[in-house]
């Protein structure tokens, strides 16, 4: 069976005052792998407990951007928090064409295996937030909007989901 590869680098996200220029209204993905990226987050908030999130095209743009950079670089790395604009951010890579969306997002939410509930960065059974960054930023409580997008070169697929507000911000409970 083959497994796809979660970047294990997550930097810390910190609240910004600001909020970038993402609409309010909830779009609806434009097509059925996005649908299906939403769904899968909607459905590990569900069982979290965590209120539902709404598709920003805006933030899926600036995703495909950085995941367009990924996959010309063949590699794995988080863009700059600056870059992002305070946005979070998840990072996937398998072998192209093997995996559904659903399974990319499953990947994030296997780490829940670590999770305790907590104030960040104190939520890991490992001692080690990085082991459950991925999911709590799925689950995070405050998370209103995602983007995603995955773009393939001619080994892998390379998923960026970014996130609004961010989650995994120091001195915060999650539950």
């Amino acid at each position: 069976m083959k497994t796809g590869r979660i970047l294990a680098l997550m930097g810390a996200c910190a609240a910004i005052a600001a909020t970038p220029n993402i609409s309010a209204r909830d779009n609806a993905p434009r097509n059925s792998f996005a649908a299906e990226l939403l769904d899968a987050h909607n459905l590990e908030r569900d069982r979290f407990g965590a209120p539902r999130v709404a598709w920003s095209d805006k933030l899926a743009r600036e995703a495909h951007e950085w995941a367009q950079q990924l996959a010309r670089e063949g590699r794995m790395r988080h863009s700059t928090q600056a870059d992002r604009g305070g946005a979070g951010e998840n990072l996937w890579m398998g072998s192209a064409g093997n995996y559904s969306a659903s399974f990319m997002v499953e990947a994030f939410a296997a780490e829940k295996r670590h999770f305790k509930p907590g104030k960040f960065p104190h939520i890991s059974r490992t001692g080690n937030w990085r082991d459950v960054g991925h999911y709590t930023q799925v689950v995070w409580h405050d998370t209103r909007q995602i983007g995603c997008a995955v773009v393939r070169n001619q080994r892998d697929d390379f998923l960026v989901c970014r996130y609004w507000p961010a989650g995994n911000t120091y001195g915060h409970e999650i539950r």
